[in-house]
């Protein structure tokens, strides 16, 4: 039997999913259902099922990220979005995310139907966790990265995490490392000191500013790390960086 999530956060359409759809038919059964896009994650993780179900307008998450995030990491996973969200460009957007269906709210049952089949006929056909090479060039993944990279080019002079940046991108720890080394060739504390010392450089053309201030700025606990962090990246200090401009 197929494992089936539904995700959404109108109640009256869960039970409908749940009760109107003949999952046996089509050798499935629904393993459990969420209310917004946060517990439909939690819940995916958990369930790991081979078939989704999901609104993309719903408190907590953009439908765009969850999509990404669980496509990422289950590149198997067959997802059909149900949505009253009319927008042709979200729409193509998801569908390269790797979306099977589309469906808008209200939709037809022999619709919803044609989606479980085709769903349920695609599992088979791949293997369960995807391949290297697919989980590195999904677009999906490609997402994640970017979403992960943007953050950390927003956020760089506060204290930053694995686990921080993970949790904005709505993937585990360890999937995100594996992904950004997979795309970038560096790891995550390598992506994040590159970035600190690429803002340290701009900064470093104020003479007002002296260097353990810039350390701070762009995020380094101490000038003594920032120097060596610098100077590794840069074959040469913040000072004679400095005296060099």
């Amino acid at each position: 039997m197929y494992g089936v999530v539904l995700v959404d956060d109108e109640q009256l359409i869960l039970r409908g999913l749940i009760n109107v759809i003949p999952w046996e038919k089509y050798g499935c059964r629904v393993l459990d259902t969420a209310s917004d896009g946060l517990e439909g994650i939690a819940k995916a993780r958990a369930c790991k099922p081979d078939i989704l179900f999901t609104d993309i307008r719903m408190p907590n998450m953009d439908g765009l990220a969850m999509i990404a995030a669980l496509k990422s990491e289950f590149p198997s996973m067959q997802i059909a979005v149900l949505t009253a969200f009319r927008d042709f460009d979200y729409a193509q957007r998801a569908m390269h995310l790797g979306v099977c269906r589309y469906l808008l709210k209200p939709s037809k049952m022999e619709e919803i139907l044609e989606a479980v089949e085709a769903m349920a006929m695609q599992i088979p056909e791949r293997p369960a966790e995807g391949t290297e090479a697919e989980a590195k060039e999904s677009p999906a993944s490609a997402f994640v990265v970017r979403a992960a990279l943007s953050y950390i080019d927003r956020n760089y002079m506060n204290r930053l995490s694995l686990s921080t940046v993970a949790d904005n991108v709505f993937v585990s720890q360890w999937h995100l490392s594996k992904l950004l080394n997979r795309h970038t060739g560096k790891s995550f504390f390598d992506i994040v000191n590159a970035v600190r010392v690429e803002k340290a450089k701009a900064l470093l053309r104020d003479p007002s500013l002296k260097v353990h201030e810039i350390a701070e700025m762009v995020g380094f606990a101490d000038v003594a790390h920032f120097s060596k962090i610098f100077k590794k990246l840069q074959r040469k200090s913040p000072i004679e960086y400095r005296a060099d401009l």
